[in-house]
This record gives structure tokens, C-alpha cells and sequence, in this order.
């Protein structure tokens, strides 16, 4: 039997390592078209017309479906009945067709198009929803916005439906294992897509000195059509797995209504799942105005045209150098030579230093929030690995909104006050995203291995679809809110570099608050109750 088990692919470090990099890739490709019209906010308005309100109401739709058509929950279903293969490749196709849509709206082809007057002249009144106060669309809504917001939501589908497949595979995958190292480590590399999207959007949009914002998107689309193949290739590694295991996932343990009866009445499931909403509600939302609110709060004098710091050129360098920041970062984690591991860490250090120092000459504010990945890529295997082999998950969070409410303070109150100074406010903007950055790596490093310990493997698909699903609520709300409050607190501003930031990110500051004292209940309840949450995952 010993014999047998260690033939599984599982139980190669190799393989199931492999299995974890082909789900992060993926990943990685669609964090990159979650954002991809992020760093671009000034161009969608000065070319499109897309006001803070559109901005943010066509954001919040990527999650619209999830939340009010219960997609997401159905995605659970999926995933407990049909398994991790078919569900993995269901959500990459459905990423790939709602990206696909997005494009059109924003290239040069939909505007004066038949479909442009129809999208001008419909979906300005939606019976109920608007009632509701919750519509995807709103009357004077810009027909690229309507018809992107389309795309947008569809694509939301696959990509949450991806999220919580992923990390059913990983359980699938790593469970007895280093679980949370895995989890961490999937998220570090998926999360760099948002610093690469930083970068290359606003590359693509300007390329050859002609703005064309649908570039951007397109760069995007090809990426999702890398993450279908690579999507493909794990179908085949699991498969492998089941025939080796002998496991049937699609066929064991059937999904019943009545078993999420027994997550719903889990005061732990809920405690969680509220700080997952509240935690992310005040990063991701932020992650899509992150870069225009660095353009109204810094001093940027734009290069001359034929420097080198306003060359093509120095795009790819510097993507070349934080691709080393986060390799030898990352990789030091792993060397047990004191040797190797401090040479590496200080390769790290050293093209963190050097890619800051140029996104300063470049006096660009999306090379600048470009860093935000790249603290977290060096900590997260670190924090994964304390909580494998030390626990601590609950406490992680408390620290984590601790950070997250002391970094948008800052943006909020102390970024404003240095504006006019070049240098300074640079540096404060800096080490602020880095901070916001190592915070939100506690959060997978340390909130989704505790899932499995609140309920039954058999149910931990439609587990994590609830926690997508509430959290997903946070999602939709806080872009549509950001932009509303954005509008509201700067009438008259037409330039969007001139926004003023601070009600916003108070509101977002307040979030972490909130997961603050969560946090603090979650610790007494995993202490009355004996949940486990402090322990380690592998014992």
C-alpha cells in the first residue's frame, strides 16, 4: 500500500508543485485583465467619456452576476458535483468569451455602430433592480461602458468560478501538506498579474504615441487565451491524479441543499466570511482607482518625449527587474544555505531599490503602484510556512487590518500634505503600497487554509462559493460607491488628475475597522470553541 501511494502524482513535491504553478499562471493571467483598465481611469474619460461614475459602475459589474443571479453559489454546486477539472475549464472558457465582449466595447470598431445606438438607447431602466438601487446601468451611462460592463460581468463569472476551483485544487492538491505555503504562494505569483497589468496597460494604450485604450484590453485577451491552455494541461494532470487515487470526484458525496444548511449555521464560517468582504472590499476596489488617486496626490512632471525614461525601452527594463525583485525574493524563501538564501535576499532588495528609482524618473504613477505585489511576493511563502508548521491564522488577520487601516490613513491625510514635493511624497507613497501590499498577503496566507477546518471536505467547494459570494457583495458595492462619492465630492472637477481622495479612503479605512474588531471576535470564538484556527496545518 505504501508503495502504491507514493507512486501518485500528489505525492511528488514536483508535480504537485507543477499542478499549483499551472492553476497561479492562470490566475496570474486573469488578475491582469481584472484590472486591466485600472491604470488607464484618465484615458477611458479623456477617450470614452467614462466619468468616475461609469468607471466605477462598469468595475462593480464584473461581480453583478455572482451577487444578484446567485452565480456564484451555482459555481459552488458546479464545483462539488462536476469536480475541479471540468469546473476549471468551464471558468477559463467563460473568462475568455467576456473578455472577448469587453474589447469590442472599448475598440474603435463599436463607436457608430448599430450596437453603440442600441446600447445608448436601452438598458437605461432595469424594473426591479433599479428600484433596488442595485442596476449595472444607469440612464446617460456611456454605451462603451453598458456594452464593457456586459462583457465584464460574464467574465466575472469565470473568474470568480476560477477562484474558488483553485483553491479546491490546492486542497485537493496539498491538504496534510504545506497547504497555506501553497495557498500563499498561488496568490504571490498571482497577484504579480496586477503589478504587470500597471505596467503594460498604459504601455499598450500609448504605444507608437497614439493613444488606443482597446490595446490594452486586447493585451489582456491573448493572456486569458495562455490561461485556457494552461488550464488544459492541469485537466490532464488531474486526471492523472483521480486514476492513480482512485478518487471519483465527480461522482462521491453528491451535493445536497441541506448540507449548506450546516456552513450556514457556523458562527466561525461567518466570522471569516465577513472579514474576507470587509478585507478585500478595501483592496481590490482601491486597486482600480489606486493609480488616479497617485495622480492627484504626487507631484509628476512627465519626461521629455525623446529621453530615455519616456522610451518603450524602459517599460520592458524595468518589468525585467521586478521580475527579479519578486524571483529572488521568493526563491530565498526556499535555500537552506545562509548563503545562497542573504545573496538572493539581497538581489531582491537591491532590483527593489533600483526598479523604485525608476519608476521615480519616469515620473509615472502606474509604475509607481506597480510595487504593491512585490513585498508581498518576498513575505507570503514566509507567512504561509509559519502557519503550516506554528498557526497563528487569526492573529495574521488582526495584524492585517491593522496595516490595511494605517495605510489608507496615510494616503488619505499625510500623502496630501507632501504634494509639490517631488522626492518626498514619492517615498511616502512607496512604502505605503508596500505596507498595503505585505498586508493583503496575510490574508492568504492565513484566512483560506482555516476554511477547511470549519467544514466537511465534502462541502468545501460550495464553502469557499459562499465566502466569493459575500465577499463578492463588498466587491460590487465599494467601485460603484468610490466612483459615486469620487462625483460627489468634486463637483465641477473635469480633470481627472484633480480629484481630491480623502472621503474615499476614509470610507475604505473604516472597512478595515470593522475587519479589526472581527478579527478580535474570531480570536475569543476560535479560543471558546476550539476551532483551531491558532494551530498550525501540519502537526
Amino acid at each position: 500500500m505504501t508503495q502504491e501511494i507514493q507512486k501518485t502524482l500528489r505525492d511528488s513535491a514536483g508535480m504537485r508543485w507543477t499542478a499549483l504553478l499551472l492553476l497561479a499562471l492562470a490566475m496570474f493571467c486573469s488578475y491582469i485583465f481584472m484590472d486591466i483598465l485600472s491604470p488607464i481611469k484618465d484615458l477611458m474619460q479623456e477617450t470614452r467619456g467614462w466619468d468616475s461614475t461609469a468607471f466605477g459602475t462598469m468595475q462593480g459589474s464584473e461581480v453583478f452576476l455572482n451577487v444578484f443571479v446567485f452565480f456564484l453559489i451555482f459555481a459552488g454546486i458546479i464545483l462539488d458535483k462536476m469536480g475541479v477539472r471540468f469546473t476549471a475549464l468551464l471558468s477559463a472558457t467563460v473568462m475568455l468569451v467576456g473578455a472577448l465582449i469587453k474589447w469590442y466595447a472599448v475598440a474603435p470598431a463599436f463607436m457608430g455602430s448599430n450596437l453603440e445606438t442600441w446600447f445608448t438607447n436601452h438598458l437605461n431602466y432595469i424594473p426591479l433592480f433599479d428600484e433596488l438601487g442595485v442596476s449595472p446601468f444607469y440612464e446617460g451611462m456611456p454605451a462603451s461602458a453598458k456594452f464593457a460592463a456586459v462583457g465584464f460581468m460574464i467574465f466575472g463569472c469565470g473568474v470568480e468560478m476560477a477562484g474558488i476551483t483553485v483553491s479546491r485544487g490546492i486542497v485537493k492538491w496539498f491538504k496534510g501538506r504545506e497547504m497555506a505555503l501553497a495557498m500563499g504562494s498561488e496568490m504571490a505569483l498571482a497577484r504579480l498579474g496586477v503589478a504587470t497589468c500597471m505596467i503594460f496597460s498604459p504601455f499598450f494604450a500609448k504605444l507608437g504615441g497614439q493613444v488606443e485604450v482597446s490595446r490594452s484590453v486586447a493585451f489582456g485577451v491573448v493572456l486569458l487565451c495562455i490561461a485556457l491552455i494552461m488550464t488544459i494541461v492541469y485537466f490532464f494532470m488531474d486526471k492523472k491524479l483521480d486514476s492513480q487515487t482512485g478518487e471519483a470526484e465527480e461522482k462521491d458525496d453528491p451535493f445536497k441543499v441541506s448540507d449548506l444548511g450546516k456552513i450556514l449555521t457556523d458562527s466561525g464560517f461567518w466570522l471569516v466570511a465577513l472579514l474576507c468582504v470587509l478585507y478585500y472590499s478595501a483592496i481590490f476596489p482601491f486597486q482600480k482607482y489606486a493609480v488616479n488617486m497617485l495622480q492627484c496626490n504626487l507631484t509628476l512632471t512627465e519626461p521629455s518625449a525623446d529621453s530615455f525614461w519616456a522610451s518603450n525601452q524602459v517599460t520592458i527594463i524595468q518589468y525585467i527587474i521586478m521580475l527579479i525583485v519578486a524571483a529572488a525574493g521568493f526563491a530565498s524563501n526556499f535555500q537552506k544555505k545562509k548563503g545562497m538564501k542573504y545573496g538572493l535576499l539581497t538581489l531582491s532588495i537591491v532590483a527593489l531599490v533600483t526598479y523604485c528609482y525608476m519608476g521615480y524618473m519616469r515620473q509615472s504613477a502606474e509604475s509607481i503602484f506597480a510595487v504593491f505585489p512585490l513585498l508581498a511576493v518576498l513575505i507570503t511563502p514566509i507567512l504561509g510556512s509559519y502557519v503550516d508548521h506554528k498557526g497563528k491564522a487569526a492573529s495574521m488577520l488582526v495584524l492585517g487590518s491593522l496595516l490595511l487601516i494605517a495605510c489608507h490613513l496615510t494616503f488619505a491625510f499625510v500623502l496630501p500634505l507632501f504634494k509639490g514635493n517631488a522626492v518626498g511624497g514619492i517615498i511616502i507613497a512607496y512604502v505605503t503600497i508596500l505596507v498595503l501590499g505585505s498586508s493583503f498577503s496575510l490574508v492568504p496566507a492565513s484566512l483560506w487554509p482555516s476554511v477547511p477546518k470549519l467544514v466537511d471536505a465534502k462541502v468545501i467547494g460550495s464553502a469557499y462559493a459562499l465566502i466569493f459570494w459575500i465577499q463578492n457583495i463588498g466587491l460590487w458595492l465599494f467601485p460603484l460607491l468610490i466612483g459615486k462619492v469620487l462625483d460627489k465630492t468634486n463637483p465641477g472637477v473635469t480633470d481627472p488628475t484633480q480629484f481630491n481622495y480623502t472621503a474615499p479612503l476614509v470610507m475604505l479605512a473604516s472597512l478595515g475597522v470593522a475587519a479589526l474588531i472581527l478579527g478580535l471576535v474570531l480570536k475569543v470564538v476560535d479560543r471558546r470553541k476550539g476551532i483551531g484556527l491558532e494551530e498550525p496545518n501540519i502537526k
